[in-house]
């Protein structure tokens, strides 16, 4: 009975990891500063690549791995719903992951693509690609301020009120029955803030 555990097998577990680690603790982690969010994508990511490579030695296509993958990403989180933004890095990490155990590709071509997926998460973290903004919800009681042609006088309450660069406001529900709107507020996070 010959190993699974061969060279090539630790040289992709080792690429794998070492590109999750990037792209969760050097990427993920320093925007969002969630450390459960991070070291479960990390857990994820080992579980993700160590059950598909071992399935892979049983002669299973790569339709199944992505199958599995189908299965992993339709895991939800029952304690609280998870946003876009950690959905999304939590897909990347299944990805890498089945890409390290069952793709075709040699140890550098490998290496080359992952690390252009962290680099690529990298830059659209930054303000190269799009601006960093905050959200924050806010109640607001000037119901007279949230008409499309009285949105210079919402911006400027809200930005003299909040202290804040606010860029945009986007009206998430109004109560008639006590005159106030919850408002979805953009701003530029001051540098204190980080």
């Amino acid at each position: 009975m010959s190993s699974t555990l061969d060279l090539d097998f630790l040289i992709r577990l080792l690429i794998n990891m070492a590109a999750v680690l990037i792209l969760i603790r050097l990427v993920y982690f320093r925007a969002s500063r969630h450390r459960a969010y991070a070291s479960s994508f990390i857990l994820f990511g080992m579980g993700v690549f160590l059950v598909t490579s071992q399935l892979s030695k049983v002669d299973i296509s790569l339709g199944f791995a992505f199958g599995l993958f189908a299965i992993f990403s339709m895991l939800r989180y029952r304690t609280e719903s998870i946003t876009i933004k950690e959905m999304t890095y939590l897909f990347l990490v299944i990805a890498m992951s089945l890409l390290s155990a069952v793709g075709g590709m040699q140890h550098a071509e490998l290496a080359l693509l992952l690390a252009l997926v962290c680099v690529m998460a990298y830059i659209t973290e930054t303000s190269l690609v799009l601006p960093i903004l905050e959200e924050q919800t806010v109640q607001y009681e000037k119901i007279e301020n949230i008409r499309p042609e009285r949105r210079a006088e919402l911006l400027e309450d809200l930005r003299s009120r909040m202290g804040l660069d606010i860029r945009s406001v986007e009206i998430n529900e109004i109560n008639f029955l006590k005159d106030t709107a919850q408002l979805k507020v953009q701003y530029v996070p001051r540098a204190s803030d980080d």
